[in-house]
């Protein structure tokens, strides 16, 4: 797949030149934040949906505060970059958007400007698998109190790097992490259900969590459907009795889990209740269904 032609770095450039120098403090001690922003094509309409710009660029701002930037590159901002960014690319395929506010200066890692704006937006299609095999990984999540997880900093992303690498390494698809006192938190990169007794259960967001939008997304719609939903912690050995199982996430949407350490789910994959989510989240996000207009920016592709 060829690259888009544009991209974003203070303004529109040339993809070729969507650069960041090796002295800045992004590259050396991972001072970034970012969000990732799926947007769907409507062939029949002509229009992308951007799927819950405002919830992700809210998290953008926050995630700045957290890190202290002396300039918040503020959600309009990033709005109007990633609405200009689409439409100079021309994008009529489904597109995965990554936006990061990041410190692009040299200097000692305490400092915390410059400022600068990246974003990049390439065609992609939709994640699918019939079920994941997972592992729950021996590499523990990093807690509130060592490298907040509901900060969305790059830095964080090191720790599931790991645990996914070494699942692969084992022979698996996925990690499912847990916390340090060994309750279940969630997934490299995405956040975890599980199914029990009809009952959808999640980690709690003092599990180390992300403050997943998808997450949120999914108790809604959990919740309209009548489905029992608890947050809360969850033991290891809970994973066992388990229905059926799913990952979420804006790269991940709803991604069905066959079996952890090798202990296959009775309902399969998808169970029912995960197939009902696949089912409305695509509808949902291409406009399909209707509903939830507000979760769905649209942006005309001339």
């Amino acid at each position: 797949m060829s690259n888009p032609t544009h991209a974003w770095l203070d303004g529109l450039v040339k993809w070729e030149d969507a650069t960041c120098h090796v002295s800045s403090l992004a590259f050396k001690y991972g001072a970034a934040v970012f969000e990732g922003v799926r947007a769907y094509w409507d062939g029949e309409r002509q229009v992308l949906n951007v799927w819950q710009l405002d919830e992700h660029l809210k998290r953008l701002e926050y995630s700045q505060r957290f890190m202290r930037y002396e300039r918040i590159i503020t959600a309009e901002e990033c709005r109007d970059a990633i609405i200009e960014l689409l439409k100079a690319n021309g994008f009529r395929s489904n597109v995965h958007i990554t936006v990061t506010a990041f410190l692009s200066g040299p200097g000692q890692p305490f400092l915390c400007a410059p400022v600068s704006l990246a974003v990049t937006a390439m065609a992609r299609g939709d994640y699918s698998t019939d079920g994941l095999d997972v592992q729950v990984s021996s590499w523990r999540r990093s807690p509130d109190s060592s490298l907040p997880q509901r900060v969305k900093a790059t830095g964080n992303y090191l720790n599931g790097r790991l645990a996914s690498v070494q699942a692969k390494a084992d022979g698996y698809d996925t990690a499912l992490m847990l916390t340090q006192s060994g309750k279940v938190s969630e997934g490299p990169a995405m956040c975890f259900f599980m199914v029990r007794d009809g009952v959808a259960v999640t980690a709690d967001k003092q599990s180390d969590i992300l403050e997943s939008i998808t997450r949120a997304t999914v108790i809604t719609l959990l919740e309209e459907a009548g489905v029992p939903v608890e947050e809360r912690p969850i033991d290891r050995s809970e994973l066992a009795a388990a229905d059926e199982a799913f990952f979420c996430g804006t790269a991940w949407e709803i991604a069905p889990v066959r079996s952890i350490d090798r202990l296959m789910l009775p309902k399969g994959s998808p169970g029912p209740i995960t197939e009902f989510l696949k089912t409305r989240f695509a509808a949902l996000t291409t406009g399909v269904d209707d509903g939830h207009p507000e979760w769905r920016t649209e942006v005309e592709i001339p």
